[in-house]
């Protein structure tokens, strides 16, 4: 193939061990290609023996490849020197006026790249990459003049997404942060427009919460303001018999990119026409997930439905709020949520994590508001999140863009 090259030819493995225990830090691979904390327990480990990466260098975990189907590699942007585990491979580029390391790691970042080598994975049963077969795997490499500029476009899509990502985080903080500050800690608007209970807005005790809730407010279950629950569906494959009706399925991974307006990769189900009358999503909706999570992530993770031609799997539940407390009803899951209250609200079945969805409904008690503050409340989120919505179609567009570029490279001239 024109302009590729053996990847063996242009990069050698560095050993540089931890002798001196200079570095401090330990850090792994994520399957998705960035250096991260390591989860390794290393006390009375010797760390001497563990390998040390520098600056433009790269590591690599080559024993799970075919159970992953993804190889995890990173470079280091970073002049400060970290540890990884002795079972990684540390490597650097020969001459980077030849392979410049960024366009490098591209290539690596690309989805075709995982795929071919996955084929090159050995037979055990978590499919080993082997060196060599990395080293024989074969890449493109243009002028170091047209790599620069590869790199320079690669990093302008890079900058939006890291900026709107950014955002997001921005957005999704402050809207739980105005929750607090309005039902937590109860320094909603007052009618000249300061917080009501800094400003002496009346309190009274409540010996249900232990504590002072604004004169006119009610105390009741979580469930008081719900209306109902439905179940899931997961429906077919491929259009079969009465299974004829597509949709989108919305399951517990999906929600990240869902909460944020992003279709991700929601699967396409076939499910009968009755069931699609009885579970569609509608507006204000709510998909809390009922089963999954981790030993630090509970369950009950949760998307807010606008505007989702969709219904979600078996292992959700729709939750549908009294008129008037939709936003109320969400924000409170997702503020107990991120709490990690729902931890005391789930059991496990085979190993698997449940949360016991009607035990927080009967459970938890909470201070209702006043008519008024949920109207001003919605006007607030809804605007919060139709910007969260409005980023988070870019950013997938940006991703798409992103990965455009990187299967482009296959291709790339001189």
């Amino acid at each position: 193939m024109k302009n590729y090259k053996r990847l063996g030819d242009y990069i050698k493995e560095l050993k540089v061990r931890n002798t001196e225990q200079k570095a401090e830090k330990l850090l792994g691979i994520n399957i998705d290609k960035y250096f991260m904390p390591s989860v390794a327990n290393v006390v009375g480990t010797d760390l001497s023996v563990y390998k040390i990466v520098k600056k433009n260098q790269f590591a690599c975990n080559r024993m799970h490849v075919g159970r992953d189907y993804r190889l995890p590699i990173s470079m280091s942007k970073t002049d400060e020197e970290f540890m990884v585990s002795p079972a990684y491979d540390v490597f650097e580029i020969k001459n980077p006026e030849i392979l410049f390391p960024e366009y490098l790691m591209m290539w690596f970042s690309r989805r075709e790249f995982d795929r071919n080598a996955w084929f090159y994975t050995d037979a055990d049963v978590r499919g080993g990459l082997h060196w060599k077969a990395l080293c024989d795997m074969q890449l493109p490499i243009p002028s170091i003049t047209k790599q620069h500029e590869i790199v320079k476009e690669y990093n302008v899509i890079q900058n939006r997404i890291a900026l709107n990502q950014q955002l997001i985080q921005k957005l999704e903080e402050t809207a739980q942060a105005i929750y607090k500050a309005w039902f937590v800690e109860f320094e909603f608007p007052d009618e000249n427009g300061k917080p009501y209970k800094s400003n002496g807005g009346e309190m009274v005790w409540n010996e249900e919460l232990q504590k002072e809730i604004p004169l006119g407010w009610k105390v009741g279950k979580l469930d008081d303001v719900k209306s109902s629950t439905l179940g899931g569906d997961w429906g077919k494959d491929l259009p079969i018999d009465n299974y004829t009706k597509e949709v989108y399925c919305i399951r517990g991974t999906d929600i990240p990119a869902a909460s944020i307006g992003q279709k991700g990769n929601i699967p396409t189900r076939y499910i009968l026409d009755k069931n699609l009358v009885n579970r569609k999503l509608e507006a204000f909706d709510i998909v809390t997930e009922i089963s999954g999570g981790s030993p630090t992530q509970s369950t009950g993770r949760s998307v807010f439905i606008l505007n989702k031609p969709a219904i979600c799997s078996n292992f959700c539940r729709v939750i549908k709020a009294k008129k008037h407390f939709e936003m109320y009803l969400y924000c409170t899951i997702k503020y107990l949520y991120n709490a990690g209250m729902l931890f005391t609200y789930e059991n496990s079945s085979n190993g698997v994590k449940n949360l016991a969805l009607e035990d927080l409904f009967n459970e938890e008690r909470i201070a209702i508001p006043k008519p008024n503050i949920l109207k001003e409340f919605d006007k607030v989120f809804l605007t919060i999140n139709s910007y969260i919505n409005a980023i988070g179609m870019e950013l997938e567009l940006s991703n798409e863009l992103r990965n455009l570029l990187l299967s482009k490279l296959a291709t790339i001239e001189n």
